[in-house]
C-alpha cells in the first residue's frame, strides 16, 4: 500500500470516476462537470489505447508501512517490485474506494500498462491511499480531470532522501498505455536503481 503523495496538491483535484466500459478499453468522456473527465476499463482483454495520466512514485521507505514493499492486491509480485519488462512489470498502485465496507479499485488489479516516459511495463497491484476514505485522497479523485497512478521505484538501495528525489524527478501529467503490446522498448531494471531515467 503506497505512503506519502506528492506533487502539486494544493491544485483543484477533480472527481474521476471509473466503470466497465463494453469493450474493456480505456474511454476518456466529458462528464456533467466541466474538466472532468471519465476513464472506463475492465478486466477483459482487449486493443491498447492511449490516455494521460498523472504518474507519481512511491518507494520503499514511504511506502505503508515504511521501510517495506508489502502490497495490497499482488497478482505477478509477492513484494512491490518489477524491472519494467512486460513479463516482469513493476507494480503500479491506483485509487480505490470504500464504500458499505467494500473495497473497489480504479483499475482492477492484474492490469497492464506501459509508462512512454520510463519505458517500462507495470501492472497493477496495490492501492494508493490509506484510512476508511480512500476515495477523497488524490489518487481516486485524479489530478486536474486525469486518472492518477503511483508506480513504485524501488529505493532499498538508496537513502530515503535518494529515493525521494527519484519520485519527484518522475512525477509528471504523461501519456500511458493501457493493454499495451508486448513489445515496446524497455528500459530494464527498478526505477530507483537505474537512476530515475525518464526519456
Amino acid at each position: 500500500m503506497t505512503g506519502k503523495l506528492i506533487g502539486p496538491l494544493a491544485a483543484a483535484l477533480v472527481c474521476v470516476s471509473f466503470s466497465a466500459g463494453a469493450d474493456g478499453a480505456p474511454l476518456l468522456a466529458a462528464s456533467a462537470s466541466p474538466g472532468i473527465a471519465r476513464l472506463s476499463t475492465s478486466n477483459a482483454r482487449s486493443s491498447e489505447r492511449q490516455f494521460k495520466a498523472y504518474i507519481t512514485g512511491y518507494s520503499y521507505w514511504d511506502n505503508t508501512p515504511p521501510g517495506s514493499a508489502e502490497i495490497a492486491r499482488p497478482v505477478i509480485h509477492r513484494r512491490a517490485g518489477g524491472t519494467g519488462t512486460y513479463t516482469d512489470p513493476v507494480t503500479i498502485a491506483v485509487g480505490h474506494s470504500i464504500i458499505g465496507g467494500q473495497q473497489k479499485l480504479d483499475f482492477p488489479a492484474g492490469t497492464r500498462f506501459y509508462l512512454t516516459r520510463l519505458e517500462k511495463y507495470a501492472v497493477v497491484e496495490d492501492v494508493c491511499g490509506d484510512g476508511p476514505d480512500p476515495q477523497d485522497g488524490p489518487c481516486h479523485t485524479g489530478y486536474k480531470g486525469h486518472p492518477w497512478l503511483d508506480v513504485y521505484v524501488g529505493g532499498r538501495r538508496q537513502s530515503a532522501v535518494a529515493a525521494d528525489a527519484c519520485v519527484h524527478r518522475i512525477t509528471a501529467l504523461q501519456t500511458i498505455i493501457i493493454n499495451p503490446r508486448p513489445n515496446y522498448r524497455v528500459r530494464q531494471g527498478a526505477i530507483a536503481d537505474a537512476g530515475c531515467r525518464v526519456f
